[in-house]
Order: structure tokens, then C-alpha cells, then sequence
């Protein structure tokens, strides 16, 4: 079970990278374990529609930066968990996200 928080902050100063002059925003997260509360190591994080992948962290945190608001899949592949897809809606904040990932059983 994929339990995700999202919570928006204040958008500072970050320009757009776009020339259309769309507002972009970040999302950032942090990944831990359902049981231990530990944070995960080496999480592939991928956002849909927007070809960006990246990795958590020593801290399990993880970014993405210049993404266009809108509706996208959030999904968390770690060896020896279940993988995790959720639906997520960013807006024309900053967005924060906090998943927990279950071992395979």
C-alpha cells in the first residue's frame, strides 16, 4: 500500500525554463519504509508524461525540478518492495510528497 502525503509550499524565485512563459514547479519527496520507518536508499522515482527519473537519496529524499503543473503518475520501484503508482496533481507550487513503501511478501 502506497500511503502519499502532499502538502504545497510557496514558490520562490525559481524562472521558468520553458520560453511559453508556463509556470513550472518542483516536487520533492521523501521515501520510507512502511514497517521500520526508515528511509529507502536508491529508490527509482519516475514521473509520467514528463520522461524524468531520479534516484532517493542517503536520506531517502528525492527532486524533480522544471515540471510543467498538471496531472501525473508517481511511481516507486525499489528491489524487494512492491512497486508503487500513484496519482498525483501538481499545481503552481512547490510540492511535497512522502511515500511509504511495503516489502514484497
Amino acid at each position: 500500500m502506497l500511503t502519499m502525503t502532499v502538502t504545497a509550499k510557496d514558490k520562490e524565485g525559481d524562472a521558468p525554463a520553458d520560453s511559453d512563459n508556463t509556470a513550472t514547479v518542483a516536487l520533492s519527496g521523501t521515501v520510507y519504509d512502511s514497517d521500520s520507518g526508515e528511509f529507502l536508499v536508491g529508490v527509482e522515482i519516475t514521473l509520467d508524461k514528463s520522461g524524468k527519473k531520479t534516484y532517493t537519496d542517503l536520506d531517502g529524499n528525492f527532486t524533480f525540478k522544471n515540471i510543467k503543473p498538471g496531472e501525473y503518475q508517481l511511481v516507486s520501484n525499489y528491489i524487494s518492495y512492491e512497486k508503487a503508482t500513484e496519482v498525483i496533481n501538481l499545481d503552481t507550487k512547490n510540492n511535497e510528497v512522502k511515500i511509504k513503501m511495503e516489502t514484497s511478501k
